[in-house]
């Protein structure tokens, strides 16, 4: 490909992988890509933020959101509580408290601070002008997250005004991604209060949808007016269901059948495995092969995240060596 071509992004979560997407997303932004929409989950979310900001600016590079990306100290998202800093004790209160073991502030303040270099704070500052768009869509970025007090899948700032009646321009895209991040017993979950008074317990959008390929696609049946490119981190199921999530490792000590891991793993990817399996989402998906690294492994060395984002950035090659986006068109559309 030469010249410069449009795309939407969609970044799946994975915790710590994350380092994977961006290398990605810079493969995508050295080919001549420029991202358009970003929608990401969990740590799709603060990669996707970080590109949105900078798509806004219009002076986005591959190296910019390199050298953004990578100054991230992963050991410090390990922010826990002076309580929860009681060995055995402090981690278990919380557990059964459903507090999460983790803060999550560092998280938080890192994408502000990131953003606000950009010259964003609010979702306002990420409002786009495509009249070919619904009014409440026109924004460079959304992000998923699950509200276990409605019971819902909310993409922000789409649903701010809906389900909270509260102004998408005047909503913190820092304090969305962090709820986005919010991995359950994890991570603190994010408080929301609507207009109404109503307070919403906000988690991970991956509990509902980790990787929303779907979210930027048109609903009005015409044809799509550029690729929207999707990076996941999720393995090739069922290989890979038992390194999916590593956590749930504990329960194979209970014996074959191990029914219970694959009712929680397919209760958290079934969605998005669904959508995957489809030959047109197939053929318009980044896969990075992650599996050398636990979406928990927040001690992850150096070296590690090195490799992590080179395999991101060569998977990402691999796909644009048989892009083809009149084929798709063609076969799909």
């Amino acid at each position: 490909m030469t010249g410069v071509e449009r795309a939407d992004l969609v970044l799946s979560g994975g915790g710590v992988k994350g380092v994977g997407l961006v290398g990605a997303v810079v493969a995508l932004l050295d080919a001549g890509y420029v991202p358009q929409r970003v929608s990401g989950t969990s740590a799709g979310s603060i990669v996707g933020a970080v590109v949105a900001a900078a798509a806004q600016s219009g002076t986005i590079t591959g190296e910019q959101v390199e050298d953004l990306a990578l100054q991230l100290n992963y050991r410090k998202f390990l922010d826990a509580g002076p309580g929860e800093r009681i060995p055995v004790v402090g981690p278990s209160v919380a557990l059964l408290r459903g507090t999460g073991i983790y803060r999550g502030d560092y998280a938080r303040d890192w994408v502000r601070d990131r953003l606000a270099e950009l010259g964003v704070h609010t979702f306002g500052d990420l409002a786009i002008d495509d009249p070919e768009l619904p009014p409440e869509q026109r924004y460079r970025l959304v992000v998923t997250v699950s509200d276990l007090t409605t019971g819902q899948l909310i993409r922000l700032p789409w649903d701010y005004r809906r389900v909270y009646g509260l102004d998408p321009d005047e909503q913190s895209v820092a304090d969305a991604v962090r709820a986005s991040m919010s991995i359950p017993f994890f991570f603190r979950p994010v408080s929301l209060t609507s207009a109404s008074g109503r307070t919403s317990t906000l988690v991970d959008g991956g509990l509902l949808s980790n990787f929303p390929i779907d979210s930027l696609d048109r609903t009005d049946g015409k044809p799509p007016r550029w690729p929207t490119f999707g990076v996941t981190l999720l393995p090739n199921l069922p290989d890979g269901n038992d390194r999916l999530i590593p956590a749930l490792a504990p329960l194979r000590l209970l014996g074959a059948p191990h029914l219970l891991e694959d009712v929680i793993t397919t209760a958290l990817v079934g969605r998005d495995q669904a959508y995957l399996n489809q030959p047109w989402v197939q053929a318009r998906t980044i896969r990075v092969d992650s599996t050398k690294v636990g979406f928990l492994d927040f001690d992850l060395r150096r070296n590690d995240v090195l490799a992590l984002y080179a395999e991101g950035h060569a998977a990402a090659e691999r796909f644009l060596a048989g892009w083809d986006w009149a084929a798709y068109l063609r076969r799909f559309r």
